[in-house]
């Protein structure tokens, strides 16, 4: 019997019954229920609602989905349809099409059923491994007494693990540092409000929501010691998208003098992404923007048919980053510049 289990992931495998969940993060934090994904199909509408995201999580369920129809018998031709599809739902994060370009390579070498679910499970333990490794690189970074802003979520909702700037985070709190984290809402999903502080408050660590604006306030006041954010895709000279609002942090953060993080493990590195110009945004539905609808009702407050422009992402260029906390190590723009990072990565692909 193979049985994996995260905060929002949960998967059983035995000769007679394979079982895939995931926690519905859209009702969060009001709702908690889990969703049985039976089909393919299932798992991509999952992952374009938001029930399951974070860029590290949407690679791992779609491999365990993919690996899960190959248990129950699909078809080899079959499977490598699938898992197009599933590369292609959604168009930023990285680490899905990393996930699915490792599933459809065993599926091209006809591998067994049980040989591709395999696959998927050593993604999910994976990136287990790297969120340790994330967390305890960049919780050097961080002093006792600090206040730490963050954006979005990037904890065990997003991840296999416990997270990448999240995690760091944690390690920081469960090493007995005094840290307070401010949570930026993270218009227009709230993704911080709803999420983040969901995880925090189970977790125990001091918190503050803040509304997206808040934030330069705060670094006005001296009230901020470093930012730490995570990222969906990171391009070969360091440029990063992540959450819609990341880049007006990054200029606050320069324009303050206070320390920009961004934290990922190597499956969000895309080598064949020159720079972030590369990088393809994804839009999401205008009602995202105008109203608001989930478990607590539905409430329109713009005018009707507003035209809308609703970016998921923004790119922070490198030149604004402090430090890339990853899964290798911490690195600063001439590590970058100078391969350093690249030959990092590719000795631990290696090893992998």
């Amino acid at each position: 019997m193979t049985q994996l289990e995260s905060l929002a992931l949960r998967f059983n495998h035995t000769p007679q019954q394979t079982a895939l969940w995931i926690l519905d993060q859209t009702l969060l934090p009001l709702k908690e229920e889990w969703i049985r994904l039976t089909t393919v199909s299932e798992t991509i509408e999952a992952i374009k609602a938001l029930k399951v995201r974070g860029a590290p999580l949407i690679g791992v369920v779609a491999a365990l989905s993919l690996g899960q129809s190959a248990v129950k018998g699909a078809s080899l031709s079959q499977l490598e349809e699938e898992a197009n599809a599933l590369y292609a739902a959604r168009p930023t994060a990285v680490n899905l099409m990393m996930a699915m370009n490792r599933m459809i390579a065993g599926i091209q070498l006809k591998k067994t059923p049980r040989a591709l679910l395999n696959i998927a499970i050593e993604l999910f333990n994976e990136d287990v491994t790297l969120c340790e490794s994330i967390a305890t690189n960049g919780a050097e970074l961080i002093q006792s007494g600090d206040n730490i802003l963050t954006h979005c979520n990037t904890g065990g909702l997003a991840t296999a693990g416990i997270g990448t700037a999240l995690g760091v985070i944690r390690q920081c709190h469960s090493q007995g540092k005094k840290i307070h984290v401010y949570v930026d809402e993270t218009r227009p999903l709230l993704q911080g409000a709803r999420l983040t502080t969901w995880e925090l408050k189970k977790l125990d660590i001091p918190y503050t929501l803040i509304t997206d604006n808040t934030a330069g306030h705060l670094m006005q006041l001296s009230k901020v010691q470093e930012i730490i954010v995570g990222c969906d895709r990171i391009a070969a000279n360091g440029d990063f998208a992540n959450k819609i609002g990341t880049y007006a942090l990054a200029v606050l953060a320069q324009y303050h003098n206070i320390p920009f993080y961004v934290a990922g493990p190597y499956t969000t590195m895309d080598w064949h992404c020159a720079n972030g110009d590369q990088i393809p945004i994804e839009q999401r539905k205008a009602n995202e923007v105008t109203g608001v609808s989930g478990p607590f009702g539905q409430l329109s407050w713009a005018a009707e048919d507003s035209q809308v422009f609703n970016p998921a992402f923004d790119v922070t260029p490198a030149k604004l980053v402090s430090r890339w906390i990853l899964d290798c190590g911490v690195f600063n723009k001439t590590d970058f510049q100078q391969g350093k990072v690249k030959q990092s990565m590719q000795q631990l692909a290696e090893q992998v």
